[in-house]
């Protein structure tokens, strides 16, 4: 199967202008089970309640089955479940939990447009993309940052973006590339699937749920064609001097070296967007003078330095030792209120766990955290984090009951009170 898709992956590198009449013949039993040894096995539940437990009791016969209904034309997409995740500002994120097997469906096809795709993205995409990550968007921003002579950052916000990739216009961006009908019709029954929210279905006209593994690829697509390429072919050549783009899914920075270029994008992206109905949040749009001259202009002008945030980190200008221009990027204040609170609110709704128990999970949060932030500069940051953490849990031991100072005053002087030491885990990004 590998083999097959490598082929397919081979022929989309070599001629970018090919379009695929037939792929829905990879969509084999043997395909579907080698998708389903790929999957997360701990994913919840759709609309049928089906765990992945009880679908991987069947799954010859349950493989079997859908590509039968595929070849028959038979296969239903059902809606996806709706779930409200928190976020900043008392809002929540909407995911769509698809059913297992729908699921592995979605996950198989996934694989397929990311082997005809991939060849054409361009280097600026960072998110849902095999060998990338959100270090290396930070990283490849750092570069502009550092080695390039870039002095205006345009940061911008999508507003709402998987609620508004317009189904048409997707359609006619996959069109460009795949012909097969199977293939596009599967995408049209999942894009026009709704969701069940408290028993009753929803239909939308737009937008991809956020949940599902199609839909990882098809907003890299759609943004693909609206903001990468297009940077890439029309605004880099009307530019008089320097432009960057990196983004992560919905996330992006525009660099630029002179502030009209910088000005000009954030008019042309506005009608860009406007055509295929996307939307800038205005209060999280902004252009801002940044890069190793900003803080000599901010002087001169007597204003602040400027930062702005991406992906969970604050940029700031700063100085290494030599008094040379450094790009210092801090773990964001939500980000850390986020993961203590998260922190502390597991040890209240877990008082009586074991101590052992409490220090395994506190440590693999911890981890976790250090794991992504673990940048250069973030060292004062991260050892924060660590006392704090280290500070709620010992409220939460004492809290237990009247006995608990002895008990921690033991358990210290055994060590089973050690958490994980905050380290720079990426020193070259």
């Amino acid at each position: 199967m590998k083999t097959q898709l490598n082929g397919v992956a081979e022929k989309a590198k070599l001629d970018k202008k090919v379009v695929f009449t037939s792929l829905a013949h990879l969509l084999t039993p043997d395909f579907l089970k080698e998708t389903w040894q790929m999957m997360n096995k701990r994913g919840a539940p759709g609309v049928d309640k089906e765990t992945t437990a009880v679908f991987a009791e069947k799954l010859e016969e349950r493989t079997q089955e859908m590509v039968e209904q595929l070849k028959a034309g038979r296969y239903k997409a059902p809606p996806v479940r709706r779930v409200e995740i928190p976020k900043d500002g008392n809002k929540v994120r909407l995911l769509g939990i698809p059913t297992v097997s729908d699921r592995l469906l979605q996950a198989s096809v996934a694989r397929i447009l990311n082997a005809v795709y991939e060849p054409l993205f361009q280097e600026c995409s960072w998110g849902y993309r095999p060998g990338k990550s959100a270090h290396g968007a930070i990283g490849s921003l750092r570069k502009h940052l550092i080695g390039g002579k870039v002095m205006q950052v345009f940061d911008a916000d999508i507003r709402a973006y998987f609620d508004r990739v317009n189904h048409e216009w997707l359609r006619k961006m996959l069109r460009l590339k795949i012909s097969d009908p199977v293939i596009l019709r599967l995408i049209d029954k999942w894009l026009r699937a709704g969701v069940m929210d408290k028993g009753v279905k929803i239909s939308k006209e737009d937008g991809v749920p956020q949940g599902g593994p199609v839909s990882c690829i098809l907003s890299n697509i759609y943004l693909h064609y609206v903001l990468d390429l297009w940077f890439e072919k029309r605004v880099k050549p009307n530019c008089q001097g320097e432009a960057h783009l990196v983004r992560y899914v919905d996330d992006f920075v525009a660099c630029f070296q002179f502030m009209e270029d910088a000005n000009n994008f954030g008019l042309w992206i506005k009608d860009r967007f406007e055509k295929f109905h996307l939307e800038l949040a205005e209060e999280k749009t902004r252009t801002i003078t940044f890069g190793r001259f900003a803080r000599e202009r901010a002087k001169k002008y007597g204003k602040p330095v400027e930062t702005f945030d991406f992906l969970g980190f604050t940029h700031v200008c700063g100085k290494d030792q030599k008094g040379k221009f450094a790009l210092i990027r801090l773990p964001r204040k939500k980000s850390c209120r986020k993961f203590l609170d998260r922190a502390k609110g597991w040890l209240k709704r877990h008082p009586h766990f074991d101590v052992w128990d409490q220090q395994r999970h506190l440590s693999s949060m911890l981890r976790g955290f250090y794991n992504y932030y673990g940048l250069v500069h973030c060292d004062n940051k991260l050892d924060w984090i660590y006392r704090m953490v280290g500070r709620y849990w010992r409220h939460a031991i004492r809290r237990k009951s009247q006995r608990s100072k002895s008990q921690w005053n033991y358990l210290a002087k055994k060590n089973w009170f050690v958490l994980p030491f905050p380290r720079t885990l990426h020193p070259n990004i």
